[in-house]
């Protein structure tokens, strides 16, 4: 049998460390070879055991979860799980600690009745981490690597821009968002994240991409300038009503244990017809999205996914690209660029698939 995964668990809170670390523990694969209650405790048993991933929480005494992740990640990188609180405060922080390379945020347990399903996702993720064949543990620059991509190329491109990611999207988008202009077409975004906590998302791209960012609500008209980002726990779909593009929000099950979905969002916008649509599958593990991808193809979208040497984890794009989905393939420092030149009516890139860019 192969080795078990050893897992670090952080939490101030003594009730979340004994359910979390008495949930991971049952599991075979997994071995739980400590908790601490704080960053000074958890830094003697990284410097001890060596585990293999950390579980963190953000809100604690004598220094704060994110100052710590930051020195972790400069110092012993490790694949981090944020575990945060539901509020204003813990999902901003969280955000922030994604921003700094933690590889996934989960909501905190509430009490007994809550936490076997937030270990049944953590063993899920640890799980998909030990078959990952390579996670990136790194930070995208605040500001951007490269130039905003010239106002005149959003305003001869029409349609709709539509980005899907998991494990690392929160970076990736950042990046591409941060680089489109602000007449860009509407963009809508399906990152995995829980609830309130992609509220914080939102906020936070607002703050720094050039066009707006709003989480969807059920009803939007799109319009250009904007990008919506899915709630946590609702399904984002595109539809037309009268002629106008509309945003449709659902309590469908689950797909590939995600809502939000990629796929979702994906499936609908290739029902469209007579729009110009242009598809980026970026960063994260699992299938998410490469079936809505192949789809789109089909529909005669321009699909675009993000190449393995950019991505944190190259789960999603791969499968996208092995079933034929992904018109070209570019890095995340050319996405930008790409998907403005992909919404080119003039252009056709499907023809000659699996361009790198």
């Amino acid at each position: 049998m192969a080795r078990p995964l050893t897992v670090l668990v952080v939490d101030d809170s003594a009730v979340v460390r004994r359910m979390l670390a008495d949930a991971l523990g049952r599991e075979p694969d997994i071995q739980v070879v400590g908790t601490a209650s704080d960053p000074f405790a958890a830094r003697e048993l990284i410097l001890k055991h060596r585990p293999d991933v950390m579980t963190l929480d953000v809100e604690m005494p004598r220094m704060d979860g994110i100052s710590f992740l930051r020195r972790v990640m400069a110092f012993r990188p490790m694949p981090v799980v944020i575990v945060s609180s539901v509020t204003p405060q813990g999902s901003a922080a969280s955000v922030e600690a994604l921003r700094l390379g933690a590889i996934d945020v989960i909501p905190k347990p509430a009490g007994p009745g809550s936490v076997g399903a937030i270990a049944e996702r953590i063993v899920r993720l640890l799980r998909e981490l030990q078959t990952a064949p390579r996670v990136r543990l790194r930070r995208v620059p605040a500001t951007p690597a490269a130039p905003l991509v010239a106002s005149s190329a959003a305003r001869r491109a029409h349609g709709l821009i539509l980005i899907g990611a998991s494990t690392g999207g929160t970076q990736a988008i950042e990046s591409v968002l941060a680089r489109l202009p602000a007449d860009t077409p509407p963009v809508l975004i399906v990152q995995h994240m829980p609830p309130l906590f992609t509220r914080a998302f939102a906020a936070r791209l607002d703050r720094i991409a050039p066009m707006r960012v709003v989480e969807a609500s059920d009803g939007d008209a799109l319009r250009a300038g904007t990008a919506y980002v899915a709630p946590g726990d609702r399904h984002l779909l595109v539809e037309r009503r009268g002629g106008v593009l509309l945003t449709k929000l659902t309590d469908d099950p689950p797909i590939h244990y995600q809502r939000p979905a990629v796929d979702v969002l994906f499936h609908s916008a290739a029902r469209l017809s007579g729009v110009r649509v242009v598809a980026a599958l970026l960063t994260g593990m699992g299938r998410d999205g490469a079936d809505g991808l192949v789809a789109l193809r089909r529909a005669g979208a321009e699909t675009l996914a993000e190449d393995e040497e950019s991505c944190v984890v190259f789960g999603m794009p791969r499968e996208a690209i092995a079933r034929g989905g992904a018109c070209r393939v570019a890095t995340l420092s050319n996405m930008p660029a790409t998907i403005l030149d992909a919404l080119d009516s003039q252009k056709r890139s499907c023809e000659t698939p699996g361009n790198v860019l």
